[in-house]
């Protein structure tokens, strides 16, 4: 009899472990409260634009890439798609011109020299770094290991140049630059923080240098990251595409509220009835957070540790709807913006910007649209004290302003706009306080410190941005295909 899963949460990490499953001849049920599959990597549609809620790129879908990997066993089209290049145009405050982080290495290589003259030394070591995890990353090791056959897998993916790393393995970017004589490069700085907090929620300080090498190399070939044609949505809907074709079910707008060890209970959001569904393995695709809070079974040393971590991020996030004249010439799928060397990374001071490109499929002809967002401080968004719709319009209105320094915002130019804030992402998706990007890849969470994807309790696991190797839509499928393994290694 084959055995029965019940996955929690339709995001990327949630299809892509629920169809790999039910390829692989187990009975799957996927559960999620949205009206729509794919989480943070979803989209909603507004006066014919169609608008992506969160992630806007996505990796690993090159020959050999985790998304590749993934529809080639499931047997379904891999979703059209086009490289980013540049894969960012980094702004710095007071600078015209943007560093543009391009797709060939050897383009990249000439424009950082001449970006950040006397620091190719760090960028040649990052590389190797990067080739290095690569392919151990491409062994599927289990990190953290949990049990023998996880210690296991691990084992079996190392070699001898997987040792070259263990020197750097306790070294934060910060050390790095310090070592090779750069801590003093404030430009060069500036420019590693903005685009590690957008990659792992925090800075040069904090994250750990194994993790930036990966973080900071992935753009370029024979990687790099794509834009999606019609939207993210098409991701998801080529997963459920594959949880479909090997009978597995979804049902949306059912939220789980409780997980025990064998069963779950779940509220019809349509009717209102609570059921129990019982399962032989249960994986949420939630928060470290969330799932605390769904499983009282969870021992008190599970959830201390849960404590301790670092607090994660919320996102501010404005959505418009524009006609072509609103987008300069020749302008790149993704932009950065620092508007100011003062104040923390990523809070009120940068913003990160995604464009639709001519007939992708995301707005109607002569339209397009622009979505910018900024982390911001969750606290800033909850409590009796916060005056909601005024923070709310303080931060659209902030935004614009930004915004129009580089893009014709006009009355005449914008057609739909829109925002979101932490409120609305906790709405929407049921994540704790609405935070977003999974735990920030500090040296005490990442790698063998990282949540595991296997709990405290032998039949429920844990998938998506919370577990290693992290955020994004190839971080996730990553752990999915970890639980996947687990699963089968435990049946």
């Amino acid at each position: 009899m084959p055995k029965k899963i019940i996955v929690v949460g339709a995001g990327i990490g949630g299809l892509t472990t629920a169809a790999l499953l039910a390829k692989r001849g187990y009975l799957v049920k996927v559960y999620d409260q949205a009206i729509v599959p794919g989480g943070c990597a979803s989209t909603f549609k507004r006066k014919g634009f169609i608008f992506d809620v969160g992630a806007t790129q996505v990796a690993g879908l090159e020959q050999g890439g985790i998304h590749q990997q993934i529809f080639t066993e499931l047997n379904v089209p891999i979703p059209e798609y086009s490289p980013c290049d540049p894969a960012c145009a980094v702004f710095l405050p007071g600078e015209a011109s943007p560093i543009n982080i391009w797709r060939d290495p050897q383009k990249w290589k000439e424009h950082r020299q001449q970006q950040f003259p006397g620091s190719e030394s760090f960028w040649q070591l990052l590389t190797k770094l990067f080739e290095i995890s690569l392919r151990f990353q491409s062994r599927n090791p289990v990190l953290p290991p949990k049990n023998w056959w996880d210690l296991r897998e691990l084992v079996l993916a190392l070699r001898a140049e997987t040792m070259l790393t263990v020197p750097f393995s306790l070294l934060t970017v910060r050390d790095l630059l310090r070592l090779l004589g750069l801590d003093k490069d404030r430009r060069l700085k500036t420019f590693l923080d903005i685009q590690l907090k957008l990659y792992s929620q925090t800075d040069t300080n904090q994250t750990a240098l194994l993790y930036a090498a990966t973080a900071l190399s992935l753009s370029q070939s024979p990687h790099g990251l794509y834009h999606l044609q019609g939207s993210m949505q098409v991701l998801s809907d080529s997963l459920l595409q594959g949880l479909n074709k090997y009978q597995g079910e979804l049902f949306m707008q059912h939220r789980v509220e409780l997980i025990e060890p064998g069963k779950v209970t779940v509220r019809n959001l349509k009717t209102n009835d609570v059921v129990q569904q019982e399962a032989d393995y249960i994986v949420a695709n939630t928060t470290v957070q969330d799932l605390v809070k769904l499983t009282p079974a969870l021992p008190n040393s599970y959830r201390k540790n849960v404590e301790r971590l670092e607090k994660p991020s919320g996102a501010f996030v404005i959505y418009l709807g524009v006609k072509d004249s609103a987008i300069p010439a020749n302008c790149p799928p993704h932009l950065q913006f620092l508007y100011d060397y003062h104040g923390p990374i990523g809070e009120d001071n940068s913003l990160f910007v995604s464009v639709s490109k001519p007939g992708d499929g995301r707005a109607p002809v002569g339209k397009a649209t622009i979505i910018a967002s900024c982390f911001t401080d969750i606290d800033k968004w909850w409590g009796d004290s916060v005056d909601y719709p005024q923070l709310k319009e303080q931060y659209s209105q902030a935004t614009l302003k930004r915004l129009a320094q580089h893009f014709n915002l006009t009355n005449e130019t914008i057609v739909h706009q829109e925002s979101a804030t932490p409120r609305t992402f906790f709405h929407y998706t049921g994540r704790e306080l609405g935070i977003v990007g999974g735990i920030g890849q500090r040296l005490s969470t990442f790698g063998p410190l990282a949540i595991a994807n296997r709990t405290s309790i032998n039949s429920i696991y844990l998938v998506g941005d919370s577990t290693h190797p992290g955020e994004g839509t190839a971080g996730v499928s990553y752990s999915a295909l970890t639980v996947v393994r687990q699963i089968e290694a435990d049946s």
